[in-house]
């Protein structure tokens, strides 16, 4: 028998170690549960759990984001066609996963969720505020493609905040399920959800074309995206297919912190252009896993809620090498990173970094037409 390469055996280990955080984490809850004892139930050493993982918040966030990302594949869609319906559709498939009210003696310990004691912390509040914006982002943009595809005759109104209304509402029932089990009502929930799509919060997307924001550089340099360590190419986290990063159109380099700045490229950018957000993050180890259980939540519902044809116009992958962003020129990541370049036949055409890079590049070509100036 051959024996194994050291990552073939790094794979292995850190498989082992998944396995047995799951399992200590269902047996004792996140509180009680110790990198010890994961440790012990792998067969391993402490240090070698901490070499595939940085502790045990980590732990938690990859344990829950291998579960969400095999939920996520496994959603059987049944949409909606009307904005309530949808809206309801996606509440359904939010509150199934709600802790029971009351468990029975000796049934088997209740999935693993996002307990906010694992969100305590300033290094992750921010990130999970963001996630949750980026959630709301692509959940309003995918009402708004409903509806353009029921032939409004209208222009398109933005819904952005009416998905922020739809999350509020489930992630406090989220936590009350958690909290005080019993008082939130899951049929209360989804019909209070479906009722949002009713509602006429006067949104729109106003972005601030003003002096602060920088102005696209010209660029003729090579676009030759790849990662060293995958022999495939990167997944879209929004519906699991395989991403073609030599495709033309805008590339978003976003930090954890720049989520947000997603709308304006999508926004920005020309009918019909590919845009394509790269996720990069200072301490990948930890918050990369917390974006793959968001983004896999988020995909599971848009599946039970959403025809594809009214999903977002945007790919998004996960980038914790640091490769596609220096592809892209961003030498050093963190989570305040915003960059982004256009990509035209191979060569990156226009570059920009900081607040506002991402819309002064996807509106390059208006600029060039003179339509707008920033």
């Amino acid at each position: 028998m051959s024996r194994l390469t050291r990552a073939e055996t790094q794979q292995r280990n850190r498989a082992f170690v998944l396995s047995a955080a799951r399992a200590e984490f269902a047996a004792r809850g996140y509180r009680e549960a110790t990198v010890d004892g994961i440790a012990e139930r792998a067969g391993l050493t402490r240090g070698a759990v901490y070499s595939n993982f940085p502790g045990k918040r980590a732990l938690y966030f990859a344990v829950l984001a291998d579960d969400a990302e095999h939920a996520a594949g496994e959603q059987q869609p049944s949409p909606g066609r009307t904005l309530a319906e949808a809206l309801g559709a996606y509440a359904r498939a939010t509150v199934a996963r709600l802790p029971p009210a009351t468990r029975v003696p000796g049934a088997p310990p209740p999935a693993l969720d996002l307990v906010p004691e694992v969100l305590d912390d300033d290094r992750v509040r921010r990130p999970f505020a963001q996630l949750l914006k980026l959630q709301a982002i692509l959940l309003g943009l995918a009402l708004e493609g409903l509806a353009a595809g029921r032939g409004t005759p209208e222009p398109a109104q933005r819904r952005v905040r009416v998905a922020e209304a739809a999350l509020t509402t489930l992630q406090g029932a989220s936590v009350l399920a958690q909290t005080s089990p019993g008082f939130v009502d899951p049929f209360h929930v989804v019909a209070t959800c479906e009722h949002l799509g009713e509602l006429d919060l006067s949104d729109s997307w106003q972005p601030l074309y003003a002096a602060h924001v920088p102005p696209p550089r010209p660029s003729d340099d090579p676009w030759s995206p790849r990662l060293a360590e995958q022999e495939t190419a990167p997944v879209d986290a929004l519906d699991g297919t395989p991403v073609d990063l030599g495709l033309d159109g805008v590339v978003a380099v976003l930090g954890l912190h720049r989520l947000a700045a997603v709308e304006d490229a999508v926004r920005a950018a020309p009918p019909g252009e590919q845009v394509t957000a790269v996720l990069v993050s200072g301490t990948p180890g930890e918050l990369m896993p917390l974006a793959r259980l968001m983004l896999a939540e988020l995909r599971r519902c848009l599946t039970a809620a959403f025809p594809r044809p009214a999903w977002p116009r945007l790919r998004i992958v996960y980038d914790e090498s640091g490769e596609l962003a220096a592809a892209a020129g961003v030498d050093a990541v963190s989570d305040a990173t915003e960059s982004a370049v256009r990509v035209v036949s191979g060569r990156i055409t226009a570059r920009a970094e900081g607040y506002g890079a991402c819309l002064a590049v996807a509106t390059t070509e208006l600029q060039e037409e003179g339509k707008i100036t920033v």
